[in-house]
């Protein structure tokens, strides 16, 4: 009797495990084209039990496809980018990529540390942006490890890359879980102090990327109170405005096109739309809280987007003019999707009152970020 209980407990451990293990999210790894000098490039594919996926290119770290269900179950791929991973270099416009070693714009291309002052390439104008001319989005990384539903890219960006001081060792893991949550962790290690301010650049269209409907009937919800507005050459005053009263003001959640192209707004003038950096209620956090929430009324479809850091910039495609032909032969123009990229704030290491971007030897950089794709109930 015992000796068939044990076999009738183990069997069902046995069940148990073999359901676990159909629920839990699988990895693929597989080539993905080559550079125009021949360099190979590779993707790996994370795929949740939901039918939430997403694919992951060496070119850039870059995230090229996020896909998941509608209400009806129809899978579709949520962010703008390109079929072909050559594309991403050829064209480059920050789809999808991993951005560093400092996301969004330095003013003037400068700044001074430990009484030091550094110049970057100034690559918007009269500012640095997303890294400089050759940022990681740029880079080929390496697949250090693919497996149980996780991927780790990793570069070695060497001191005086970019201008910027330090040898950095930089990682970026993603990780899809049972539900279809993409977790994006970004670490890195200096041998002198720098500054670092990494994140992912997707830019989504929760109705499917290149739908005709654009993104202007998504509701947005981002539970900040304050923005940190930008001088005519989109870089922070330093101020922290309050949005109460203004079309910047989704605490409570609004359609995007309410305020996009309204001009009785000076800083929507500005940024031709939005392009602004919330600065969130929430702080600088230990762990990753929610940082901007997206939902399309047609699709169901929902995009949560968390995070540990302080900042999270929306930007609405203000500046695809029709020139980038991205997937399925989709012409992007302004309108077509949408960015929510956490981070710390632009122009921070010059700005001594907003949160510090500088990182030590023996003190490494650590970015948690989560999209979350699900289908509203």
């Amino acid at each position: 009797m015992k000796l068939r209980k044990a076999i009738f407990i183990a069997g069902a451990g046995l069940t148990a495990l073999a359901a676990a293990q159909a629920d839990a999210a699988t990895t693929q790894r597989e080539a993905a084209g080559r550079l125009a000098d021949g360099t190979a490039i590779e993707a790996v594919t994370l795929t949740a039990a939901n039918g939430v996926s997403a694919r992951v290119l060496t070119y850039g770290a870059t995230l090229q496809k996020l896909s998941g269900p509608d209400r009806d179950g129809k899978i579709a791929d949520v962010l703008l980018g390109y079929d072909d991973a050559a594309d991403y270099a050829a064209h480059p416009n920050y789809f999808g990529v991993t951005v560093g070693r400092f996301a969004n714009r330095i003013g003037g291309g400068k700044f001074t540390l430990d009484g030091k002052t550094y110049q970057l390439p100034l690559n918007d104008k009269v500012n640095s942006l997303h890294g400089g001319q050759v940022g990681f989005d740029k880079r080929l990384w390496r697949i250090v490890s693919a497996k149980d539903g996780s991927a780790t890219l990793a570069l070695t960006s060497a001191d005086g890359d970019q201008g910027y001081p330090g040898k950095l060792d930089v990682t970026v893991t993603y990780t899809m879980a049972d539900d279809g949550a993409l977790t994006i962790a970004f670490g890195a290690k200096t041998d002198k102090p720098t500054v670092v301010n990494m994140t992912n650049h997707g830019i989504f269209n929760l109705a499917g990327e290149g739908s005709p409907l654009g993104i202007l009937n998504q509701r947005l919800t981002i539970p900040a109170k304050a923005i940190t507005p930008v001088d005519a050459n989109l870089v922070p005053t330093g101020e922290l405005r309050p949005v109460a009263g203004t079309v910047f003001d989704f605490r409570s959640g609004r359609m995007l096109g309410e305020g996009v192209r309204d001009g009785h707004d000076p800083q929507i003038v500005m940024g031709h739309g939005y392009d602004h950096n919330f600065a969130l209620d929430k702080g600088l956090t230990a762990t990753p809280q929610l940082a901007a929430r997206l939902e399309d009324p047609v699709s169901g479809r929902v995009l949560e987007v968390s995070s540990t850091e302080p900042g999270v910039q929306m930007y609405t495609g203000n500046f695809l003019d029709g020139s980038y032909i991205g997937k399925n032969r989709h012409v992007y123009r302004m309108g077509d999707g949408v960015a929510l990229e956490p981070q710390r704030f632009p122009d921070a290491p010059n700005k001594p009152n907003f949160a510090s971007a500088r990182v030590d030897p023996g003190k490494p950089y650590r970015h948690v970020m989560i999209y979350k794709l699900s289908v509203a109930k």
